[in-house]
């Protein structure tokens, strides 16, 4: 299937449309530090970036008990939340790309490991909110690479998993997008390796946001039936 073909787009957030990843690193090394526990380190920590907060923390500390796994999703989430996230920057060219593809007719959604209260926090500070028909979050589904956000996404827009494409830089991202029938389209500049992510067979894999605009406008958008 060609690029034009998908008329629904699905966005990864953090390490896709917006530069987080340090962020989120410094928050979880902080997190380990009040809990006491070791941090697993800055690769191990970037490498769950996508994953819901609980089965992150389930993957970084699989020894760990319960209270103490709580005490870390606890202090993650404060650190987080209490970060001024407009300082958070978006990735070269994402608005100006989002905005051109909305007006070649293609509808835009989000599937993102963030919570509901984090998405909605950065969508206000970007004002990217109005260009995304639907957005999906890891407290509202299973998290990645279980395919429920993408099928919730399907289902809410009224497309077929052969109308859309998934967008993202983790291997969680195209696992999730192969699981559902939908194309996969990988993102070097993010968390995952381009090895790792090229071993999951996505389309493509770009190494910038206007790689990924221009692969997604080889040709003029064309409607396709809808299943």
């Amino acid at each position: 299937m060609n690029a034009h073909a998908y008329e629904l787009i699905i966005f990864d957030w953090d390490g896709t449309l917006m530069d987080s990843a340090a962020q989120i690193v410094r928050c979880f090394e902080r997190a380990f530090a009040d809990a006491k526990v070791p941090s697993p380190g800055d690769r191990a920590i970037r490498h769950i970036i996508g994953l819901g907060l609980t089965e992150a923390v389930a993957v970084l500390l699989p020894h760990a008990d319960a209270a103490t796994r709580t005490l870390v999703s606890d202090r993650y989430r404060g650190y987080f939340m209490a970060l001024d996230t407009s300082e958070l920057p978006l990735f070269t060219g994402v608005r100006e790309g989002l905005q051109a593809l909305i007006a070649r007719g293609h509808l835009l959604a989000v599937a993102t490991g963030k919570s509901r209260r984090g998405l909605d926090r950065v969508l206000a500070n970007t004002g990217l909110a109005d260009l995304f028909v639907v957005t999906r979050c890891a407290d509202e589904a299973y998290s990645k690479p279980h395919p429920q956000m993408l099928e919730d996404i399907l289902d809410r827009t009224g497309m077929g998993a052969s109308q859309a494409i998934m967008v993202g830089d983790t291997t969680y991202d195209l696992i999730m997008a192969r699981t559902a029938g939908v194309a996969g389209l990988a993102v070097s500049y993010g968390t995952h390796t381009r090895d790792q992510l090229l071993a999951e067979a996505p389309l493509a894999c770009c190494d910038s946001f206007d790689e990924v605009h221009a692969w997604l406008q080889i040709e003029p958008l064309t409607k396709v039936a809808r299943s």
